[in-house]
């Protein structure tokens, strides 16, 4: 039998507890299961035939020469995804915001076919598939495809796609443009900029990246012969529940006629969150051939493929009174999109700069005009924030540029322009709710940490050295994902461990662990006991994927609530194996016992005496398991303050980091160890963008920066030593207050 856990037993792996992950064991060792790990019966293998040139018509495609070639299956081109009844992509906002109506929102809808078929729009666009019994066959075979394409100029930034009489990456997109968005007063800004006693500029510049994750991507189609009319896929994805409505759109079948698996994926950030042109091609291809089909992603394919991140720009402008008050703020601008319009691609450069850009300020008036424009590049997609981060940069450097313009010291006027507890709940003009911070605390904590006002003394010390020493804030809030439905199945396992099935996706943001640790607090199951199941669709009722930092709130809010109801459950059965009345039952610590005496049954040992009991009176529960779905929480506001310090060689220009403080307010914290692992990587990504990454094409869209030889990803010697603190404001949007 079990034995109860006693108190301490249960705070070591509490909600709060620095708990080591349980999941790095099984990753660290190698005995993960990735997609490219997935070997099935019977499998053929697959490679794309991908365009060489940026821009150009199809006028033909011969495949007769690698159809006869050694080992090869089949190759297949468009018209045979047409004919089967393949459609396009899903939409541009497809699923994002539920297909309604955003007031200011225009957006082109030219179709994103799974392979080219009109046309050719990036160097890496496939249009054609060969499948043989060998990879190298199909490598063999695919190098045989021939295609005649007209060459077409090729349109490779947003100036160039904005310039009069442009090429057209799509026919219809009239000068380019995908999307136009515009929101906020235009006349309250307008006059706020007129009788301002200062206008500050800036223009802001994000550089387009590669996302990079540790693993490829890649999918294995499947065929069930039992089942013939299924699509069935093995993919490396944020959320199987999310894929499959997707990926059913795309094949023109029900969701229910689509199984998605997922196992280890080897991060994402952003990248995996929707469906590739890839996938429908290998679920019809199994299908087509009865038999499963693999395709694996080279690093230098992924390059080539793989959503890119960030190219936007833009021109700002904040408007202040004579006593620093911020009036109102304005920003124009957009991003290069690429060849295609996925779904999320315009969120980023858009619809998510003016979310953010009120940041943690009161700024009563803005103005938001922004474009996403087609060009021959591969497409841009969501990544770490998918323009949250952005917004709140513009609105930093403004603030940096109105400290100048004004004279009045940078901290202090974000000190002047902040929201305070007082204002709580507060309505930015943007749209969002603010319900809690504190951010001139968050603010103060940051600059004690990193000990401000000894700076002027480094800097000396510096200069006797030869180098130039800078030290500079910022300050963010982030606005989580929308709200959405999430699951929490809590399953008691014959072998006497406790699963919990949840719709989020783990890759790499340690679900094992907090979930489990959210479970143990609730429901007192040993930590060690419990288990977490993710990754088959058709296991599934509800579930929105990993994304827009709301895991926790949704999973952890669905666990909390499947908790009570396993509590309220077990009151009445226990009442019945201990013989005595439901309201003298209580629970705690994991354990339901008589009040008052030492008599009792833990939740796992109640859970196997239901299991061997004959059958039950009348009117009891026959399961402990349950399932809960959570409805729409609340989004949440997390923020922070971050000072970096750094030298500078003025000889060589070479850039070495000196310290680094972060104080962030993430609300209750249930690992503090996760958390700061996690904000040591998003640091280190925004170190990089700024230090080192940078994707470029050339003028005929040629990839220059195709290979970890030319991208400049960071590596651990290009950090200092990060100080994480937390300075968290419980918040009041979910039970946890995450």
């Amino acid at each position: 039998m079990t034995m109860p856990l006693t108190q301490p037993e249960l705070l070591k792996f509490a909600m709060g507890q620095p708990v080591s992950r349980k999941e790095d064991a099984t990753l660290l060792q190698g005995k993960g299961r990735y997609t490219t790990d997935i070997s099935l019966p019977g499998q053929a293998y697959a490679v794309f035939v991908r365009s060489q040139i940026a821009h150009g018509r199809i006028l033909s495609i011969d495949t007769s020469a690698a159809r006869d070639m050694p080992g090869v299956i089949a190759i297949f081109t468009l018209k045979d995804l047409t004919d089967a009844g393949i459609g396009p992509m899903p939409e541009i906002l497809f699923d994002v915001i539920g297909n309604n109506v955003i007031p200011g929102l225009e957006f082109d809808s030219s179709p994103h076919t799974p392979l080219a078929g009109d046309k050719v729009r990036f160097v890496g666009d496939a249009y054609a598939l060969v499948v043989a019994e060998t990879r190298n066959q199909a490598v063999d075979a695919a190098e045989a495809v021939y295609a005649d394409i007209e060459q077409l100029p090729a349109i490779v930034t947003m100036q160039d796609a904005a310039a009069p009489g442009a090429a057209l990456v799509h026919d219809a997109a009239e000068g380019n443009v995908c999307v136009t968005f515009n929101a906020g007063n235009k006349d309250a800004v307008d006059a706020a900029m007129a009788e301002a006693a200062h206008v500050v500029k800036v223009k802001n510049v994000q550089a387009r990246m590669a996302i990079n994750p540790m693993e490829v991507r890649a999918a294995v189609g499947d065929y069930d012969p039992e089942n013939p009319d299924r699509f069935i896929i093995h993919v490396g994805c944020q959320g199987v529940f999310w894929l499959r409505t997707h990926l059913a759109k795309a094949m023109r079948v029900p969701r229910e006629q689509v199984r998605v698996h997922s196992g280890n994926t080897g991060g994402s950030f952003g990248l995996r969150a929707f469906a590739f042109p890839e996938y429908p091609v290998m679920m019809f291809a199994a299908r087509a051939l009865k038999r499963p089909v693999k395709w694996v992603n080279t690093r230098s394919e992924s390059f080539l493929t793989d959503n890119h991140a960030k190219e936007m720009e833009y021109d700002a402008e904040l408007a202040l009174d004579k006593a620093g008050n911020f009036l109102a703020v304005r920003v124009r601008g957009g991003g290069n999109i690429g060849a295609y319009a996925a779904p999320a691609t315009v969120v980023p450069p858009c619809m998510n700069i003016n979310k953010n850009i009120v940041s943690v300020y009161k700024t009563p008036a803005v103005r938001i005009e922004t474009k996403a424009w087609y060009t021959n590049t591969v497409a841009l997609g969501p990544y770490r924030g998918a323009g949250r981060p952005e917004a709140n940069s513009i609105m930093e450097q403004l603030i940096e540029a109105a400290a100048d313009a004004t004279g009045i010291d940078s901290i202090e006027l974000r000190r002047i322009n902040h929201i305070t507890p007082e204002q709580m709940p507060y309505r930015t003009p943007t749209g969002n709710l603010y319900d809690s911070g504190d951010f001139t605390a968050v603010l103060n904590h940051a600059l004690d940490s990193a000990d401000w006002q000894g700076f002027a003394d480094r800097r000396r010390e510096s200069r006797n050295r030869g180098k130039l020493r800078g030290i500079g804030i910022g300050q963010f809030l982030e606005c989580t994902a929308p709200p959405s439905k999430e699951m929490a199945g809590i399953r008691f396992d014959d072998d006497g461990g406790v699963t919990i099935v949840t719709g989020t996706h783990d890759h790499g943001q340690g679900h094992h662990s907090t979930f489990a640790q959210v479970l143990v607090t609730n429901l007192g199951v040993p930590f060690e006991k419990i288990r977490i199941f993710q990754g088959d669709s058709d296991q599934l009722v509800a579930g929105d994927g990993t994304g827009g930092s709301k895991s926790l709130m949704a999973s952890g809010m669905a666990i909390m609530h499947a908790s009570t109801t396993i509590i309220e459950k077990g009151t009445k059965l226990a009442a019945h194996f201990l013989e005595a009345a439901v309201a003298d039952i209580e629970f705690g610590n994991g354990r339901f016992a008589i009040a008052g005496t030492d008599r009792g049954l833990d939740v796992l040992d109640l859970a196997a005496r239901l299991r061997a009991a004959p059958a039950l009176p009348e009117g009891l529960p026959t399961t402990l398991d349950t399932t809960h779905v959570t409805g729409a929480e609340t989004q949440a506001f997390p923020n922070g303050a971050h000072v970096c310090e750094l030298e500078i060689d003025p000889e060589t220009g070479v850039v070495a980091l000196q310290r680094y403080t972060m104080v962030d307010d993430f609300g209750n914290i249930i690992n503090p160890k996760i958390v700061h692992g996690q904000v040591h990587g998003g640091a280190s990504q925004g170190i990089g963008q700024v230090l080192l990454e940078h994707m470029q094409y050339d003028e005929h869209g040629q990839l220059i920066t195709g290979s970890l030889m030319d991208y400049n990803l960071p590596r651990a010697l290009d950090f200092c030593s990060f100080a994480s603190e937390s300075h968290p404001v419980p918040a009041r949007t979910n039970l946890l207050g995450a």
